[in-house]
């Protein structure tokens, strides 16, 4: 599977992350800890997790959050499917469990 989709949808949130006042130095911490977290083996990979659940998703992935919340690391997916709807759906970073989807 060509990953090259993926890695520009997350340089287009990163940008956004940027210019939305979230500040280079929040960006740079946010994603050093995803990285630490990957490299401890707290979760995988953000391409691992989207190609495992790629055909459990209800359209295209349009924006994405790294979340520890409750002591678990969460992936925030935004999706909008062909009707235009919004979903929200958060997957366990660790095991890559769909926890809950929820329409905006």
């Amino acid at each position: 599977m060509d990953s090259r989709p993926y890695r520009i949808r997350a340089l287009m949130l990163a940008i956004a992350v940027v210019a939305a006042g979230g500040g280079a130095s929040a960006f740079a911490r946010d994603h050093d800890d995803a990285r630490r977290a990957v490299e401890a083996g707290e979760i995988r990979p953000l391409a691992e997790i989207l190609t495992s659940i790629k055909g459990r998703l209800p359209g295209e992935v349009v924006g994405i959050k790294l979340e520890h919340e409750a002591g678990a690391w969460m992936y925030e997916l935004r999706v909008v499917d062909g009707n235009g709807r919004l979903f929200e759906i958060h997957v366990d970073a660790h095991s890559g469990e769909v926890e809950r989807t929820k329409e905006k």
